[in-house]
């Protein structure tokens, strides 16, 4: 059984690599690192608990967060998953009008956030993410006409975009809390952004470059048959049923559907359950035909119906009794 998902930036690789040595039953530990991501992968002695296992991650977790640095845009998190495991539904989100960072605002923040509070769901995976970003392309000749270095520009646009709390103003009888709105939201907001002063006069970032509105990582895609899409990929926890836990899923939908505008399209894409019911049904359907193949034999050879009936109980009970002991 494993632990895997954490995802990090490289930096403090270290930092938890340390912590998480110190667990009692870890068998092995992996990691694969990205741009700016990294994903460790947690292996546990069979003969361990996994949801104690789960706490002791959590624990180190909190222990290393003294060590990491202040400006993490997200803290560590972790999900008790089965790495050899397959997802057991996908989803796709597709639009022919919305942007497609639009349509992952919708998959992450409306659906998936919902989806990972049912029980039994271990994580859900955003395929093809495309969160929205403002994407800032220097040129490096405009930068070396006015001696302002690249270091300056990141300065400006962090100061530029910066989310505090003001304060409060207070008087005799009444006390008033003071909202900015810091954060720059769009590309245009960018672009009059002083980033320092040269002659006397302001240099600003349209003048240094290309400011658009975009997306984080524009590398990566999803496709529903042929058309872009945001797709869900849903992995269940180890030890729970997987038809519970799609059905209690898909019983969002009509919510999901509701919630998102009408031009945009929510498709299952893969159910696992489907297989899976399938296959009970096929096992009933032979139990039945078997029991009812078997009463006709006995029934041809004793020639009575007395003697066929107790057989004919029999057989049922026993069959019951077997699949509540299997099922436990």
């Amino acid at each position: 059984m494993s632990i895997a998902g954490l995802f990090i930036r490289r930096p403090v690789l270290t930092v938890l690599v340390m912590q998480f040595s110190t667990i009692a039953g870890l068998d092995s530990m992996n990691s694969t690192s990205g741009l700016g991501i990294t994903q460790i992968t947690l292996t546990f002695d069979l003969s361990r608990n996994i949801d104690a296992a789960a706490q002791d991650v959590q624990a180190a977790i909190a222990r290393a967060q003294s060590q990491l640095p202040p400006e993490m845009p997200t803290p560590p998190s972790y999900q008790k998953v089965n790495p050899a495991d397959q997802p057991i539904l996908y989803f796709a989100l597709t639009s022919p009008t919305m942007p497609l960072y639009t349509l992952n605002e919708f998959g992450d923040t409306l659906m998936a956030q919902r989806i990972s509070m049912v029980n039994g769901v271990a994580q859900v995976q955003v395929l093809g993410s495309q969160k929205y970003a403002v994407r800032v392309q220097v040129d490096p000749k405009a930068l070396a006409s006015r001696s302002i270095g690249i270091d300056e520009v990141t300065d400006a646009v962090r100061k530029a975009n910066a989310n505090l709390p003001t304060g409060t103003l207070q008087g005799p009888q009444q006390a008033f809390t003071i909202q900015a709105t810091g954060q720059l939201l769009d590309a245009a907001a960018y672009r009059p952004v002083v980033v320092t002063y040269r002659k006397g006069r302001p240099v600003r970032l349209e003048e240094l470059g290309r400011i658009t509105d975009g997306v984080e990582n524009d590398k990566i895609a999803a496709w529903y048959v042929n058309d872009r899409a945001i797709v869900l990929a849903i992995q269940r926890q180890p030890g729970t049923n997987t038809i519970e836990v799609a059905r209690a899923i898909k019983d969002l939908l009509p919510t999901f559907r509701a919630q998102i505008p009408p031009s945009v399209a929510l498709e299952i894409l893969y159910d696992r359950s489907a297989s899976v019911e399938d296959s009970v049904n096929d096992v009933k359907f032979t139990l039945v035909l078997t029991l009812v193949l078997v009463v006709m034999v006995i029934f041809l050879f004793l020639r009575k119906l007395s003697a066929t009936l107790i057989p004919s109980l029999a057989l049922p009970m026993s069959i019951v009794g077997t699949w509540r002991w299997a099922s436990r």
